[in-house]
C-alpha cells in the first residue's frame, strides 16, 4: 500500500460552507456542533486537514468514496472529476484520443463541435472554480492576523505558512488551467468577501499577469524541491508551472516569453530529479516510487475511490481482445482509442487510404422470433436467452437463423421466452408434444422454421466466398473460418477489381450478396459485392439471426514490435482505421496505464486505480527546454537541447538506436516527440494550439470536424465557451467569442 497524503473527510461542513451564500458571517451559529472557521481553525491540526480537502479536490469528486456526496451537481460524479475532466478537454478534443459512448455530448470534443451549453465543460469549469474557492478559504484563514487571533505560534505556525503557500500554488494552477481552457473568466480571490456578489470577469492577459505573480510571491515560501511530503508541492512545482506559463505566453498574451521559459526548466533540471529508467513504470499502481514526477496527483484503490482520474484513463482504455486482469482490472469499460494520425507518430509508414464496405445500420430492424433452447446452451435449456434465437423477417410464421451446435445437441423452439408453449419434433415435423429435436454432428446450421406448415430444416453449414476478384474466380471458393468467441467468419485475401459473394457448403443452394444500393446487410441471392480495386482484405461476415451482415475492409497488418517502448498498442482484434467510433475495435487501444506495481503485483483494488496521475514530470521539462531554445529563447542552447531529447528517446529505445542529429531538431520534431512521450497525460491540446494545428487545416486527423477524414474547424474552438447558464446569470460576463 502506498503511502498517501490522506485525505480528511471531518471537514465536510467546511466544504457546504464554502458554497453557502449567507449574511452575518461574522457570527458564530448557535449550535455548538456546528462547524464553521471559527471553531475548525481554532485547532492547529485542522489546517493540514482543511489542505488535504484542497489536493483532493484534483482527485475525488465528493466526500463518500466514489459517489454519494458530491462537490458540485448535477452531473455524474465520474464526470465531475477534475483529471477526467481536464482528460476529457485536453485529449479527446485531439489526434490522441476518440471515445465510444454515446453520454450526453461527450463525442463532441473529437468532433470539435461543443456549444456553451455543454454538460461536460460545465462541469470541468464549475470544478475549476471549486477548487479555487477552496483555496481562497484556506487563504483567509491562514493569515499571520488570524494565527494571532488563535494564538497559534511555533512549529505550528512555521508549517501553516508552508501550508498557505501550497493552497497558493493550487489555486494558481487551477486559474492556470482557466487560463489556458477558458481564457476570460470570473475572478475570485482572497480578499473578496464571502457572500453574494458577481464577480469581474479578468481578461486572459491580465490572468496571464496574476497568475506570474503569483507564483513568484510565493516562490520563496514554498517547501524546497523534493523536501516535502509526497504529493504536496514544493518550489519545483512552481517552477514547472512557470515554465509552462512562459512556453504558452504567446498565446495567452502575443508575447514570447521563451527566454524565461528555459530560466525556470533550468531552475527544475538542476533540482535533484532523474528520469525513470524504464517508461512504462511511470505509468503503474507504485509509480510513487518514480524520481522523475515532479507533482503527483494521488490515487488509491482503497483510500481515494473515483470513476474518474487514471481509473478513468485506464479502465476506459480497456476493450475488444483485451484481459483486464492483465492490467490489474476485474473489467474494462470499452470506451477510449487512438486515431490513425497518432499511430502515424510511431509507425510513420502505415499503410493509408483504407477502403471498407458499407457499414450497416446500427440499429437493424425488429423481428418476431423463436427462442431455442436446449442443451447447448450455457446454461442449458434457457427459454429466455435472446441470442439464441431465429426471427421471422416478413413476419409471416417463417423463421430463419444460424446456431453452433456440438455434437448429439438437443433443443425445442419457443414462441415465448418460457415453457407454456414449446414444440419438438423429428424428421423435420414440428409437433407441440414431440421430443426434443437433435443433430447428429457438431456444425454450423442452418435452421429454418416455418410454424404454420409446422416444418424445419436443419442444414450443416462451411461459408467460403467466391467470385471474380477473389484468387479462385467463380470457380474455386476461398473458404472462411468461424470464431466462436466473436461468431464472426473471417478470411483474409488478396482481391482485384470486381465482385464476390458469400456461399455455403460449396453450392450456390444458399448464398448471400448485398442488393444495390449496398448497405452492409445480407440478402439471400443479392447482388455481388463489388470490390473497387486490388489489395488485401480482412473479409468477416457476421450471421446468427437476421439482419445477417459483413465487412470488408483493408488488411493493415500490425505493426511489427516498435523498438521505441513507448508505442504500447494493442491492436489484436482492432483495426488502424476509425469507421464507426462507437465501435471500440475501431482504432488502436492504448496498454499505457496499468493498476500493476512494477514487480507484477496487482493494484488493492480491482475496480479503482493506484496509479497517480503525473500532472508534471522532468520528460516534459526537458522537451519545454528544447522547444524554448528553438523559439529563440536566451540562456540555453542547442547541444544541451539535443542531449535531453536524445535521453528521453535512449530510455524509450533501449539504446543510443533512437537518437537524432542537431538537424533533424525541429520545432515539427518537438512537437511529434511530446506526443510520443506525453500522450494520455493531458498535453495534447496546448501543444497543438501553440503549434497553430488545433483547429486549422495544415493538420487534421479521424474525425477532426465530424469527417471521417478531418477537416479543418472554426478558430473559436482553442478556447471553450463559458457555460452559458454562469453568462446569463453574472452580468459582468461577457462570452468568448463565437459562442
Amino acid at each position: 500500500m502506498k503511502r498517501i497524503f490522506k485525505i480528511t473527510f471531518m471537514i465536510t461542513a467546511i466544504t457546504l460552507f464554502l458554497a453557502s451564500c449567507v449574511k452575518d458571517l461574522d457570527k458564530l451559529p448557535i449550535d455548538p456542533n456546528t462547524f464553521t472557521s471559527n471553531n475548525v481553525y481554532n485547532n492547529p491540526a485542522a489546517y493540514k486537514q482543511v489542505l488535504a480537502k484542497c489536493y483532493a479536490g484534483l482527485s475525488v469528486s465528493g466526500q463518500e468514496g466514489p459517489s454519494g456526496l458530491p462537490d458540485i451537481s448535477g452531473i455524474d460524479e465520474g464526470f465531475g472529476e477534475y483529471i477526467r475532466g481536464y482528460w476529457y478537454h485536453q485529449e479527446l478534443t485531439t489526434d490522441e484520443a476518440v471515445i465510444g459512448w454515446n453520454d450526453q455530448t461527450v463525442k463532441n470534443f473529437h468532433s470539435q463541435a461543443w456549444g456553451s451549453s455543454d454538460v461536460f465543460i460545465a462541469a470541468m469549469y464549475y470544478r475549476i472554480f471549486y477548487q479555487i474557492s477552496l483555496c481562497n478559504e484556506f487563504i483567509r484563514e491562514s493569515t499571520d492576523a488570524k494565527l494571532d487571533e488563535r494564538g497559534i505560534t511555533g512549529d505550528d505556525r512555521t508549517n501553516i505558512h508552508y501550508y498557505r503557500a501550497e493552497a497558493r500554488f493550487l489555486r494558481a494552477l487551477s486559474y492556470y488551467h482557466a487560463l489556458d481552457l477558458f481564457a476570460n473568466v470570473p475572478f475570485v480571490t482572497e480578499n473578496d468577501k464571502v457572500e453574494k456578489f458577481f464577480p469581474p470577469q479578468i481578461k486572459r492577459a491580465d490572468l496571464f499577469i496574476y497568475i506570474e505573480n503569483e507564483l513568484k510571491a510565493i516562490e520563496p515560501l514554498m517547501i524546497n524541491a523534493k523536501a516535502n511530503e509526497y504529493g504536496r508541492a514544493d518550489k519545483a512545482c512552481v517552477w514547472t508551472l512557470l515554465a509552462k506559463l512562459y512556453l504558452n505566453a504567446a498565446i495567452y498574451t502575443g508575447t514570447d516569453r521563451s527566454t524565461e521559459c528555459i530560466t525556470y526548466c533550468k531552475n527544475v533540471m538542476d533540482a535533484a530529479y532523474t528520469l525513470e529508467p524504464q517508461y512504462k513504470n511511470l505509468f503503474l499502481a507504485d509509480n510513487n516510487l518514480s524520481n522523475e514526477i515532479i507533482f503527483p496527483v494521488e490515487f488509491d484503490g482503497m483510500r481515494t475511490q473515483t470513476w474518474g482520474g487514471t481509473t478513468f484513463i485506464a479502465e476506459a482504455a480497456i476493450g475488444g481482445s483485451m484481459v483486464p486482469t492483465d492490467y490489474g482490472f476485474s473489467g474494462g469499460w470499452g470506451g477510449t482509442r487512438v486515431t490513425k494520425a497518432f499511430v502515424q507518430k510511431f509507425y510513420p509508414n502505415l499503410q493509408k487510404g483504407l477502403w471498407s464496405s458499407p457499414t450497416p445500420p446500427k440499429k437493424t430492424k425488429s423481428y418476431p422470433v423463436l427462442y431455442v433452447p436446449g442443451s447447448y446452451q450455457t446454461p442449458v435449456w434457457d427459454p429466455t436467452n435472446t441470442t439464441t434465437v431465429v426471427a421471422s423477417v416478413a413476419s409471416d410464421g417463417k423463421y430463419e437463423g444460424y446456431l453452433e451446435l456440438p455434437a448429439g445437441a438437443e433443443f425445442k423452439f419457443c414462441p415465448q421466452p418460457n415453457w407454456d408453449h414449446s414444440w419438438g419434433g423429428a424428421n423435420g415435423i414440428l409437433d407441440p408434444n414431440g421430443g426434443n429435436i437433435t443433430v447428429a454432428d457438431a456444425g454450423y446450421y442452418k435452421i429454418n422454421v416455418d410454424t404454420v406448415a409446422l416444418t424445419y430444416t436443419l442444414v450443416n453449414t462451411t461459408w467460403a466466398v467466391i467470385g471474380d476478384a477473389t484468387p479462385g474466380a467463380w470457380s474455386t471458393d476461398s473458404p472462411m473460418t468461424y470464431d466462436p468467441a466473436t461468431g464472426l467468419w473471417k478470411v483474409i485475401l488478396d482481391l482485384t477489381a470486381g465482385g464476390l459473394k458469400f456461399r455455403a457448403n460449396g453450392a450456390w443452394d444458399i448464398n448471400y450478396g448485398d442488393k444495390l444500393p449496398a448497405d452492409g446487410i445480407l440478402e439471400a441471392g443479392g447482388d455481388n459485392i463489388v470490390i473497387p480495386a486490388a489489395g488485401t482484405f480482412t473479409i468477416t461476415m457476421k450471421l446468427g439471426y437476421p439482419d445477417y451482415t459483413y465487412s470488408i475492409v483493408t488488411y493493415t497488418p500490425p505493426p511489427p514490435p516498435s523498438v521505441d517502448s513507448r508505442a504500447m498498442f494493442w491492436t489484436a482484434g482492432q483495426s488502424l482505421d476509425i469507421n464507426d467510433i462507437t465501435s471500440f475495435t475501431d482504432g488502436y487501444a492504448i496498454t499505457k496505464w496499468k493498476n500493476v506495481t512494477s514487480t507484477g503485483v496487482p493494484g488493492s483494488n480491482q475496480k479503482y486505480a493506484d496509479i497517480d496521475f503525473p500532472m508534471f514530470r522532468l520528460a516534459d521539462v526537458y522537451l519545454m527546454y528544447a522547444e524554448a531554445v528553438l523559439r529563440g529563447g536566451g540562456g540555453g542552447d542547442l547541444n544541451t537541447a539535443l542531449t535531453l531529447v536524445n535521453d528521453l528517446r535512449t530510455r524509450a529505445y533501449g539504446d543510443a538506436n533512437g537518437n537524432i542529429t542537431a538537424d533533424k531538431l525541429d520545432l515539427s520534431f518537438i512537437l511529434d516527440e511530446r506526443a510520443r512521450e506525453l500522450y494520455w497525460e493531458g498535453y495534447r491540446r496546448t501543444d497543438l494550439i501553440r503549434f497553430g494545428q488545433f483547429t486549422n487545416g495544415t493538420y487534421v486527423w479521424p474525425w477532426k470536424g465530424n469527417a471521417k477524414d478531418g477537416i479543418a474547424t472554426l478558430p473559436m474552438y482553442n478556447i471553450f465557451p463559458i457555460p452559458a447558464a454562469d453568462v446569463s446569470a453574472n452580468p459582468k460576463l461577457v462570452q468568448n467569442p463565437g459562442y
